[in-house]
């Protein structure tokens, strides 16, 4: 598709700030008016549409799908995306962990102990390690108060977080790249920690390199527009 405005400009609209090419207002793919929470998360969607060139990327476009995502699912349905997101901690990959004797367990506990530690710490709760790929379900009241955490965020905060937990498979990286001395791309190297670890065994597969570089993209890009939100 070909370029098919001339100015982009960031405007108040009801109860938010809103993107406008030649005046006319944003909506979402689901239709709905793209009412976004600042002007600084409106200004860099906007951002977006004036780094496009005479044709269309719609690949370029990851804050806009963020917040389209958050009016048009989030927004709808809040129940079931924290729903969604409380599976990342059932099966959060840093509590499932190698066997003891294996050297990329001690890797996985220098990585992933100080995160899980800091994170029972920040929510109160518990969190069940294993060794080995057999489920143990989390505790009730873990989930519970996962639940109450994940329910005070606002609607953009949950999208961002519906693209970083399956990102990392961990709701602990998730909510740990919120804080704000949060590296992003640290969380998600601790994250992918198995998998480093295998590629630095027997080398790295060009199509996994470049898919793990895609995936750190979006990781770091949520990251962002969690920060934008949030102001």
């Amino acid at each position: 598709m070909k370029r098919f405005w001339k100015e982009v400009s960031v405007e108040p609209g009801d109860a938010g700030w809103r993107v406008t090419l030649d005046g006319r207002p944003i909506r979402t793919q689901g239709g709905k008016p793209q009412i976004v929470p600042n002007a600084a998360l409106a200004e860099a969607l906007a951002a977006e549409w004036r780094a496009q060139g005479d044709e269309i990327d719609p690949q370029a476009f990851p804050l806009r799908d963020l917040a389209d995502f958050a009016l048009d699912h989030v927004a709808a349905d809040r129940t079931a995306a924290i729903a969604d997101l409380l599976r990342y901690a059932e099966t959060d990959t840093l509590c499932y962990r190698a066997d003891p004797d294996e050297p990329l367990y001690r890797r996985q506990l220098a990585l992933w102990e100080p995160l899980v530690a800091a994170f029972e710490a920040r929510h109160d709760v518990r969190l069940e390690r294993v060794s080995g790929i057999v489920h143990r379900p989390q505790p009730e009241a873990t989930l519970a108060k996962l639940g109450e955490a994940l329910a005070a965020h606002d609607d953009f905060t949950l999208a961002a977080l519906a693209t970083l937990a399956p990102l990392a498979a961990s709701l602990t990286v998730a909510l740990a790249a919120l804080e704000p001395e949060a590296d992003a791309a640290a969380l998600y190297a601790a994250a992918n920690a198995e998998q480093d670890w295998q590629a630095e065994l027997w080398g790295w597969d060009p199509e996994a390199e470049c898919a793990r570089a895609i995936k750190l993209a979006a990781f770091v890009k949520a990251v962002q527009f969690a920060r934008l939100a949030r102001g």
